[in-house]
């Protein structure tokens, strides 16, 4: 038991106070960002052609607490283990970002039923409240004289997303 002790004590020594999770650096406590945290970062989102989607440049990063479902779930994934100043970039596949694209979400109405002072035009973005006052973005697919095509896919549904980020700071 002695022995064993004496190891335990000098492991301890070797690695220093604080849990095995935590690196000793410069006296400081460096963790890695886990469920629960929070966390700043800066990012940049692009496509799979390269084109920007978001981006935090120019302004204040991006802070959420991982795990609570803020963010996309492949992304929530990705910053999980990070330490501050890390840069990482990662994809996340359509399926744990925006879904997939369901052609199921893309109806005809009556374009009656759309006040008749917007101007429409291919690709722009009308939103209209839900029963339950919640507001649902449609895209405009097409229209003519009578009827308008809206897709209620968010616009980057099928897609696989690929982000360069910096983690700024853990809390």
């Amino acid at each position: 038991m002695k022995k064993v002790l004496a190891l335990m004590i000098g492991v301890a020594a070797v690695v220093g106070p604080g849990s095995f999770n935590e690196i000793q650096a410069k006296g400081e406590k460096m963790t890695t960002a886990k469920s629960g945290d929070t966390v700043k970062l800066h990012y940049t989102g692009t496509l799979g052609d390269g084109s920007v989607f978001d981006s935090s440049e120019g302004r204040s990063p991006l802070e959420f607490k991982v795990g609570s479902g803020q963010v996309i779930p492949g992304f929530d994934k990705a910053v999980t283990g990070m330490k501050v100043d890390e840069e990482k970039t990662f994809t996340i596949p359509a399926k744990e970002a925006y879904g997939t694209h369901d052609p199921k979400m893309i109806n005809d109405i009556d374009r009656k039923n759309l006040p008749a002072d917007i101007k429409l035009e291919k690709g722009i973005q009308l939103h209209a409240r839900d029963e339950m006052g919640r507001v649902q973005a449609f895209t405009v697919v097409s229209f003519d004289d009578k009827t308008v095509k809206l897709d209620a896919n968010h616009a980057l549904a099928g897609k696989d997303l690929t982000f360069k980020v910096k983690l700024v700071s853990i809390n």
